[in-house]
């Protein structure tokens, strides 16, 4: 055989040859690098305030998923944050798949973490930096993500409630349209001023439906005190400034006049002040960049008020990852709420929407800086942050703020004083709590 082998012609001999040392080279060549496969991740989030939302978060989505090809994002509207909460709350007892990343209150963290239901971001937060990574959120906002020596969400969608204000019926009523009212007792004269006997226009209008404990904290707040006490179990609902706040937030319809009697809306706030039905409202500084859009007349933004002064709790949404998902979804869904919550997203979303941005070097960037000289508006909420005090936060938080929201309701209907009915939310508040030691 070898003897035939030998008498055949090279030409012939050469592919046999060709292929011998491509197997031989492919035996020694290093394994080839697997293409990593896609991790998808469910996101849910809420929408609190008009304006194109969804938009801007499809967007975001669209190139975060460009820079990290093998992360894909699926983003859920989820309706409202108490709508959130209940869907992620329900699936975990049910045995279920929760989302990977949800937006949730800030508030909601006590009662996250009681159920076991999210992750503390420690570790990646030593990675990303550690201290140098989270002292560029503000210090009001990373607040409520700390409990129990742990970091547990990244702020996303923060504000305060801010004073809007026509700056043309200001001037028509003969008041400084360069500033809003310091104080309760000014937003009273000013509100008179600019009611109108026939209905047709409010001097002020403040919601008190969907979150009634939230707005009604500016004016505790402003009365240099607050609703809720040191640690996660501890609420002051009954102190005497509490009770004149809620006296004052009634006041304002009943003895005043300069405000609708009963309950009134969230939604139709931005509507009525871009309508020229109310002179005035209290609504979140996330609905700026809508209200600017839509007024057909200067608008005036400052801050809410109580008989010392200015004041307002924060509020809005962070980023957390939920519990029981993959170790792979995980490390994406890190990758994914840094992204959101990093400097030029959180720019951009602020200057989209006004929600204030979480991270101080937002206000830093060029973007943000030649938003802010166009729409000067949108520098007063960041701004306020020192006037502002911590939202109610407690364990079992959402049942604690219905009882706040249902004793202001009652009073701001005329079903009850405000002594007893702060009394009597206190009483229920506190046989809540007594389960909790913090």
């Amino acid at each position: 055989m070898l003897t035939r082998m030998a008498r055949l012609p090279r030409s012939f001999l050469f592919p046999f040859a060709l292929a011998a040392l491509l197997i031989a080279l492919a035996a020694c060549a290093p394994a080839a690098t697997p293409t990593p496969s896609t991790v998808t991740l469910t996101f849910y989030y809420p929408v609190a305030v008009p304006g194109p939302i969804t938009q801007l978060i499809d967007g975001y989505i669209t190139k975060f998923q460009q820079q990290n090809p093998s992360i894909k994002v699926n983003a859920v509207l989820s309706g409202g944050y108490g709508d959130t909460l209940t869907k992620i709350q329900t699936t975990i007892k049910g045995g279920g798949t929760p989302p990977d990343v949800a937006v949730l209150l800030s508030t909601d963290l006590y009662s996250l973490v009681d159920s076991n239901a999210v992750l503390p971001l420690d570790d990646n937060v030593k990675a990303a930096g550690g201290d140098s990574f989270l002292n560029d959120f503000y210090p009001a906002f990373l607040a409520n993500s700390r409990y129990q020596g742990h970091i547990w969400s990244l702020p996303f969608q923060r504000s305060t409630p801010v004073l809007f204000y026509n700056k043309d019926l200001f001037k028509a009523a003969g008041l400084d349209p360069s500033k809003g009212p310091a104080n309760f007792q000014e937003m009273v004269d000013a509100a008179k001023k600019l009611t109108k006997g026939d209905g047709s226009t409010w001097g002020l209008e403040i919601s008190s439906d969907g979150i009634p404990y939230w707005l009604f904290q500016s004016f505790v707040i402003g009365n240099g005190t607050n609703v809720v006490g040191a640690g996660a179990n501890k609420v002051t609902f009954d102190a005497p400034p509490t009770v004149q706040a809620l006296q004052g937030f009634a006041d304002l319809s009943t003895k005043y006049k300069v405000m609708p009697p009963g309950i009134l809306q969230w939604a139709n706030m931005p509507n009525d002040f871009v309508n020229g039905k109310a002179a005035m409202i209290w609504h979140s500084s996330g609905s700026l960049a809508n209200i600017l859009k839509q007024a057909k007349f200067d608008v005036g933004v400052s801050y809410t008020v109580g008989e010392k002064g200015y004041g307002a709790p924060t509020g809005g949404g962070n980023m957390y990852i939920l519990k029981g998902i993959p170790a792979d979804h995980q490390a994406a869904a890190w990758k994914f709420i840094q992204f959101m919550s990093s400097t030029d997203v959180q720019a951009d979303w602020s200057t989209n929407t006004g929600y204030i941005a979480a991270r101080q070097s937002a206000y830093t960037t060029q973007a943000m800086k030649d938003y802010i000289a166009k729409v000067p508006q949108a520098a007063v909420a960041p701004a306020g942050l020192k006037y502002a005090g911590a939202e109610l936060a407690t364990h079992n938080n959402a049942q604690i703020q219905k009882i706040l929201g249902d004793a202001v309701q009652a009073v701001l209907t005329g079903k009850a004083a405000p002594a007893d009915a702060l009394k009597g939310a206190q009483q229920q508040a506190d046989q809540v709590l007594a389960a909790f030691k913090d």
